[in-house]
């Protein structure tokens, strides 16, 4: 089996203020999103702000300026203590590397994963800004287990609003995307940090369904499809997605959708099958021929 290895670290980061969860990225206002960290250090927030400047590098001094700088809202922080200083940061393409102070590496942990989140997703709002990198001492930030945290972009973070930071755990994955030709599945592997508030079956499906974040895999799901209910009862996952699952979306073979999710979930839990399901539905044929009705097992022959 040919494997390409691209390793990706994923926060899962709690919204606990109930201004937050009523927000949304997408909301109508003036001014870019400038996010800082609550002062209980259990979510984000952000306030909208003009930047005069257009250009890359003008607008990711502007940004790192007003993350260092206290937000207006008193009930926020910024992510950047004044112990922690931008020692530098050069651009490479898309990729925008930061270059921290030591004092950094003293952040309690979840601090830490809060102010990184809060700082990836202001900068990556620059156009020319795909993702972020960070260092320290001229090396890279590295996880709690060694290995280098790598490049972050804005939407890597996973987002449970409303709900109190529980223990955070770490997860090596293996998630399945499709090919370039749409016919075979390719392995991405992931470490995955998340609180234990979301399942690993729903973090699974509902990463599968964005897509993968960098080049190399291709998306398997309709960006459009919702992940209704998810369970799992005697060694059979039951994944209940919405009628989105069921449009034209990429074009890919009618297996690939289903079996990314099957091999994703038998490969990376302790399930034995996949049971499908629209809207509680699973009386019903996918496409033009894949029945619903019973269980599905990992294919391993679709895997390039």
């Amino acid at each position: 089996m040919k494997k390409w290895a691209l390793f990706l670290f994923v926060l899962s980061l709690v919204w606990a203020l109930a201004g937050c969860a009523g927000q949304s990225e997408e909301e109508e206002g003036s001014g870019y999103q400038i996010w800082y960290v609550d002062q209980d250090e259990t979510g984000l927030d952000y306030e909208r702000i003009d930047v005069a400047e257009t250009d890359a590098e003008g607008m990711v001094e502007a940004f790192l300026e007003l993350l260092k700088t206290p937000p207006s809202d008193e009930t926020l922080k910024t992510p950047f203590p004044e112990s922690v200083k931008v020692e530098g940061w050069e651009m490479d393409q898309n990729q925008l590397y930061l270059d921290l102070s030591m004092e950094y590496l003293e952040l309690p942990r979840i601090y830490e994963a809060l102010s990184r989140a809060a700082i990836v997703k202001t900068l990556c709002q620059v156009p020319e800004v795909e993702c972020v990198g960070f260092r320290v001492a001229d090396q890279p930030l590295l996880n709690t287990d060694g290995s280098a945290v790598g490049l972050m972009t804005a939407d890597q973070f996973i987002e449970t609003a409303g709900e109190q930071p529980a223990a955070y755990q770490t997860a090596d994955l293996t998630l399945y995307y499709a090919n370039e030709a749409g016919d075979k599945l390719v392995p991405l592997y992931v470490t995955m940090e998340y609180d234990s508030n979301i399942t690993l079956e729903k973090l699974i499906v509902e990463q599968l369904i964005a897509g993968p974040p960098f080049e190399g895999a291709y998306p398997t799901i309709p960006a459009e499809t919702k992940l209704v209910s998810i369970a799992v009862r005697d060694g059979i996952c039951y994944v209940n997605l919405d009628d989105g699952f069921l449009e034209s979306g990429y074009n890919v073979a009618e297996s690939i959708p289903v079996y990314s999710i099957v091999n994703s979930l038998i490969e990376n839990t302790t399930c034995q099958k996949v049971q499908f399901s629209i809207n509680g539905e699973t009386n019903m044929v996918y496409r033009e021929g894949i029945s619903f009705n019973t269980p599905f097992e990992m294919n391993e022959d679709l895997i390039e």
